[in-house]
């Protein structure tokens, strides 16, 4: 568990999920950008649009009203309309590898967007058919960081018991107020709910919170 923020974290989950993900990208036809996404109204072209405009909106400061709110994020894709598909790829592949330095400057200002960044890139990999959707090499530097975002943004108190692993996670800010809830299951299926998405077919226990409460990005 990380009880310190590192600022080479970000990086670190972006160029390993960068290298991962952008061969995979190239290998798919065309058809395949227009699937969609449970992202609601999103394809998979508009997810990674979405991913390589924010990062490159970090890298170059750019933070005008509006940015990264659900109107700003539609119209940063819609820049991107004229753009081929491998283009689009070729932005997310250049941010993913360029965004560390300066979210490592930030001092944890912008570490949720590179776990996003990561949750992102298992929506793509879910609506492609892929296995280890919101898992793989990167996930280890994924916990870390839902954990720092968690704190960063006082998360209800849960402690995590992850399959395959000794130590429970301990997400959010402890409270006397409240006693933190338990979590029993995979890994993946925890970052599912911490990150709002549908969780079908998997078995997990979760007691002292409502599923709700455990989303760290809202909507």
């Amino acid at each position: 568990m990380a009880d310190t923020h590192d600022p080479e974290l970000p990086g670190l989950l972006l160029r390993t999920e960068r290298d991962a993900l952008i061969p995979l990208l190239r290998s798919r036809p065309d058809d395949d950008f227009a699937l969609s996404t449970c992202c609601p109204g999103w394809t998979v072209r508009d997810v990674l649009a979405h991913c390589g405009s924010a990062l490159m909106r970090v890298i170059e400061s750019r933070f005008e009203e509006g940015a990264f709110s659900p109107e700003g994020n539609d119209r940063d894709i819609a820049e991107r309309a004229s753009w081929s598909n491998q283009e689009v790829v070729d932005e997310l592949e250049r941010a993913m590898g360029e965004a560390g330095p300066v979210i490592a400057k930030s001092g944890g200002l912008f570490d949720a967007v590179a776990l996003g960044e990561w949750i992102h890139a298992g929506d793509v990999r879910e609506a492609l058919g892929e296995p280890g959707a919101y898992a793989g090499e990167g996930l280890a530097y994924a916990l870390d960081l839902l954990v720092l975002t968690s704190q960063q943004g006082n998360g209800i108190p849960v402690h995590a018991d992850l399959d395959g692993r000794d130590e429970p996670l301990v997400l959010g800010v402890a409270s006397g107020e409240r006693t933190p809830a338990r979590f029993i299951g995979d890994a993946a299926t925890l970052v599912r709910l911490c990150a709002g998405r549908p969780v079908i077919g998997v078995r997990y226990e979760l007691a002292g919170a409502k599923v709700a409460e455990l989303n760290l990005f809202g909507g």
